[in-house]
């Protein structure tokens, strides 16, 4: 059995562990809250978007724009396809990370030629290991996501697939269901697709039929879906990062559940050493008093 000194040590080693834990679980807690309040906040505008690339589309059915060229005519083993890749910048988040690049491996066992664009130091470190070619690297992003990084990134992206260096562009992020569940993703960037902008539902009282497009329609389409773009990558970066700290919550919780078990195991081994001892000693000093009456005799 361990002396009563190593329990008592392992003891105090696990209470400091736990402080750690449950102080990452209160600031993983907060940081989710605030960027599920940024996402809600800025879902309304890029919703306003949507519905008027729907309405351009609806008025205009034959209308065609370079950002839903399918480019059909690419043989599918020489098309040039790009993966936004969301990962963390640390780990101790539990199957967070696991699940993206095992989802972008999956990617890139397709026909064609891949380009990567991490985000992330985790997926940056895994795929530089795994002698994957990364084309790109958007340091921090992760960590603090706001438009303006949102907008770089679509900037990139948007100026290859115009000059045709990209054919198609995926983001592959973590969107949150709910405070237990997070579904690793694949999210289609470009080309736009004309079924993902379905009929939009419009108040009853709103007409919106008759519109006019200045100075043309291919200047407004032009105009908007960067835009268009943009939120979308804003959004899977907001909801990657709450994914995180939903994630690392949950890691966090069970360690500090785990450690709180291993707390109660070790006081009863504690105790146990403890009453030992102290059993120990009243048996030498019963055992003393013994020998001293017997010389007194």
């Amino acid at each position: 059995m361990a002396n009563i000194r190593e329990v008592q040590e392992r003891i105090n080693s696990v209470k400091d562990t736990m402080k750690i834990t449950n102080a990452m679980y209160m600031i993983s807690s907060s940081k989710m809250t605030q960027a599920r309040k940024k996402l809600a906040d800025t879902e309304p505008y890029f919703y306003g978007l949507q519905g008027e690339i729907s309405r351009i589309l609806r008025h205009l059915p034959e209308f065609q724009n370079r950002y839903f060229d399918r480019r059909s005519e690419v043989a599918e083993k020489e098309r040039k396809i790009a993966s936004i890749v969301i990962t963390a910048d640390k780990g101790l988040a539990g199957s967070y990370n696991h699940n993206i690049v095992k989802l972008e491996e999956e990617i890139l066992k397709k026909p064609g030629k891949h380009k990567l664009f991490v985000v992330g130091e985790l997926g940056r470190h895994y795929f530089a290991k795994q002698g994957v070619e990364i084309d790109t690297h958007f340091q921090y992003t992760v960590q603090k996501p706001t438009m303006h990084r949102a907008r770089n990134i679509s900037e990139k992206i948007l100026e290859q697939f115009r000059k045709k260096e990209l054919d198609e562009v995926y983001i592959v992020y973590t969107r949150m269901e709910n405070s237990v569940q997070a579904d690793a993703e694949v999210v289609k960037l470009l080309p736009l697709e004309r079924s993902d902008f379905g009929e939009m539902k419009m108040p009853l009282n709103m007409h919106r039929e008759a519109i006019e497009l200045y100075p043309s329609a291919e200047d407004v389409m032009n105009s908007i879906v960067p835009n268009y773009v943009t939120g979308m990558v804003y959004g899977c970066l907001v909801e990657a990062y709450a994914s995180e700290h939903n994630a690392r919550m949950m890691a966090m919780k069970s360690a500090t559940d785990s450690a709180q078990s291993l707390i109660k195991e070790l006081s009863v081994l504690y105790n146990r050493a403890r009453q030992a001892a102290i059993t120990q000693e009243i048996t030498e000093v019963c055992a003393g008093a013994r020998a001293q009456n017997q010389k007194r005799k």
